[in-house]
């Protein structure tokens, strides 16, 4: 079993009834950084190409992941449509 068939998979209409801590889920400065040039690229690839990107996050309960397309980004959160909102740092990646 791959690392990826335990991450519970949804639909972007469940992430408004999660909660989420304030706790940022990466601890090295490069993966951070890392992680806002993928949402950037994503971001792109969403207005430009209408591509969707697979974002895997923490929540309270474990690590989720969905498939979408990235509206907008903050300093704090990832616009999703139907002003869905992540919290930056609960994102672990980005493909």
């Amino acid at each position: 079993m791959r690392v990826d068939d335990r991450i519970q998979s949804i639909e972007k209409e469940q992430i408004k009834h999660l909660h989420f801590p304030h706790k940022e889920v990466l601890s090295d400065k490069k993966a951070k950084r890392d992680r806002y040039l993928k949402l950037v690229r994503g971001l792109s690839l969403g207005n430009l190409e209408h591509l969707k990107v697979k974002i895997i996050f923490a929540d309270d309960e474990g690590s989720k992941k969905v498939e979408t397309t990235i509206w907008g980004i903050t300093d704090k959160s990832v616009i999703l449509k139907q002003s869905t909102i992540i919290p930056v740092e609960r994102i672990i990646s980005v493909n």
